[in-house]
């Protein structure tokens, strides 16, 4: 049985929703809801469910019940009206979550969306949950993966204007990204010798120089190096024809260089049921691959599959891991 740390993420959106629907089926591994428990509770009963948290170390007596930390909101919370007064509240949950995580206390987190604008506006720089964990851990690199079923896409660059991405592709954070996907690749997912694609930056991977010569200067020599080191790996290969079943069943993870390079595959092939993985922290983390969707906030009408695929999937790793 693993112990999952779930952070309800911005109280104003659908994070309290899909975490309430979820707590509606049972479950074998042990679960630590670390938010706002008073804003839980409410949506829960704005969406016609019934809810039973207790204190966080309480002994259960009935399989229903679900252990909280609470985080209080500091202002009254109103489904889908953001307010930076509660910030504090959700930077709360995710310093209790990451630090417990470190400590052994907990064996993955699974993260409810948040708001990164309120917590920006509250004053508090913040550019998201992976650098926000990465600090915690005091890592120096974290690699962002999304998982639909099998297919996962790692990116060696993530949230970043798409023309300051060519000089963010170097010999070194392709090295960085290509050794911490391996790694976590072999230690959380139990793949012992992962082969990895690895996609070039310009189209027809840059047609022989063609069309670009960040391959010939750049990513080709580098996988070249990591070749003679013992890494498995195929490329760079042209991004329009690397996502067919003839490349994809060699494979255990696609590297991608960019973000809407790889994710808009991956988010077609399973979007609402695709998980966000942190790779490179020491403890396991895993997340919804969507937003805080205020307008679907109390209605009801926000879907759960991504959280619940989110839960699976970390309950899994930690189950591999231990």
């Amino acid at each position: 049985m693993a112990t999952l740390a779930i952070t309800l993420g911005e109280p104003a959106g659908i994070g309290p929703d899909i975490v309430a629907c979820a707590l509606q089926n049972p479950s074998t591994h042990r679960r630590i809801v670390i938010g706002c428990a008073t804003t839980l509770e409410a949506r829960a009963k704005q969406l016609g469910l019934t809810i039973s948290l207790v204190p966080y170390g309480e002994k259960i007596c009935d399989p229903s019940h679900v252990e909280v930390i609470d985080c209080p909101a500091t202002e009254f919370v109103k489904a889908g009206v953001l307010n930076t007064a509660n910030a504090p509240s959700v930077l709360q949950s995710l310093e209790r979550a990451g630090h417990g995580a470190l400590q052994g206390e907990f064996h993955a987190i699974v993260t409810a969306p948040v708001q990164k604008s309120v917590i920006n506006d509250f004053g508090v720089p913040f550019s998201g949950h992976t650098e926000f964990f990465a600090d915690i851990a005091k890592v120096p690199k974290v690699v962002m993966m999304l998982v639909a079923g099998s297919l996962r896409v790692a990116l060696v660059t993530t949230h970043l204007p798409l023309a300051a991405v060519p000089s963010a592709i170097t010999s070194q954070t392709i090295t960085e990204t290509l050794k911490i996907t391996q790694a976590d690749l072999q230690t959380h997912f139990g793949i012992e010798n992962p082969r990895l694609a690895v996609l070039g930056l310009n189209p027809h991977a840059g047609e022989g120089g063609h069309l670009g010569r960040e391959e010939i200067e750049i990513i080709t020599p580098c996988l070249e190096q990591l070749k003679r080191q013992g890494f498995d790996l195929l490329g760079p290969l042209p991004a329009d024809t690397a996502f067919q079943p003839l490349i994809l069943d060699q494979v255990d993870a696609v590297v991608a260089q960019y973000h809407d390079q790889g994710l808009p595959v991956l988010k077609y092939a399973g979007f609402g049921e695709a998980v966000n993985v942190t790779l490179g922290l020491p403890f396991i983390r895993t997340s919804v691959d969507h937003g805080t969707a205020l307008d679907l906030a109390g209605t009801g009408r926000a879907k759960t599959g991504s959280f619940s695929a989110a839960f699976e999937l970390a309950a899994t790793l930690a189950s591999l891991k231990s």
